[in-house]
């Protein structure tokens, strides 16, 4: 961050009214921010830290992730070819890095994960309503999985409102009639509560464009390139589960490795996909 002259006020601890320049503590309230790792092993299990940095750190990617795949979304429906492209490689990047932390978790041993995984209790990563919120988002729109959140949840209207949104693949498909890509009823008609299918006739419009717009060709790659990565991230996400506690449930009652293994590579710009073997 720089330390330039550029100068705010910020309130002081100190007697009320009074202020401060702005710091760099006080601008990304790192105070508080380190005041959140509150580990609940009694004493305190020496990994318990880490599984906590590593989530806190996840929670904060898929805030930024939700933030740049709206822009995505209007960029794509306004026809930004250029704004597109950047948000899809800002999310690109993302995913890898959140691909990459899953190499500092994997240092933690199955014993140090089962010496604190009782006072989990019913927390479950099940229940993140941000990560649901992007796979909406996103076009990949699984009611079912707001049952994980409990009952009363600040979460839930969230995603019910996602729910009844356009998604991020909605916004492709604008993308691609702008650019004389046939969309037939099945696609323009569609629920926008349920998954977004793949469709033979927007496959052979993406394919001419392929072939006759290598400016578009661009951001196509780099959607299927983040689509990748979200496809990596769920495998990794599955192995370090299957490796920390094996075939057992996950907290809270979520159905562990074998329901995360129903979810692997399924894409969510699956037209993108279909078309790999006529190129």
């Amino acid at each position: 961050m720089s330390d330039g002259k550029a100068k705010a006020t910020a309130t002081s601890p100190g007697a009320a009214g009074e202020t401060a320049d702005l710091t760099y503590a006080s601008y990304l309230r790192i105070p508080e921010l380190l005041s959140l790792q509150q580990v609940r092993s009694d004493p305190p299990e020496h990994d318990e830290l880490l599984f906590i940095v590593i989530h806190q750190t996840y929670e904060l990617w898929f805030k930024l992730l939700l933030h740049e795949l709206e822009r995505a979304s209007r960029d794509l429906t306004g026809g930004d070819l250029y704004g597109a492209i950047a948000a899809f490689e800002r999310c690109r990047t993302i995913m890898k890095t959140l691909v990459s932390q899953l190499d500092i978790l994997e240092t933690m041993t199955p014993m140090s994960f089962t010496s604190f995984r009782d006072r989990l209790e019913t927390s479950s990563g099940f229940q993140s309503t941000q990560f649901r919120e992007m796979e909406f988002l996103l076009g990949y729109k699984r009611p079912a999985m707001m049952k994980h959140l409990p009952a009363g949840s600040p979460g839930l209207p969230v995603l019910e409102r996602r729910l009844g949104e356009r998604s991020v693949a909605h916004a492709f498909h604008d993308f691609l009639a702008r650019h004389g890509v046939e969309l037939p009823d099945a696609v323009r008609k569609a629920d926008v509560r349920e998954t977004v299918a793949a469709n033979e006739t927007v496959q052979r419009g993406l394919l001419e464009l392929y072939r006759t717009r290598p400016d578009l060709v661009i951001l196509f790659e780099l959607m299927t390139d983040f689509d990748e990565g979200l496809q990596e991230w769920r495998y990794r996400h599955v192995k370090a589960v299957e490796r920390t506690i094996g075939s057992k449930h996950g907290t809270g009652g979520s159905l562990g490795v074998d329901f995360l293994k129903r979810t692997l590579f399924h894409p969510v710009f699956p037209d993108l996909w279909e078309i790999r073997h006529a190129l």
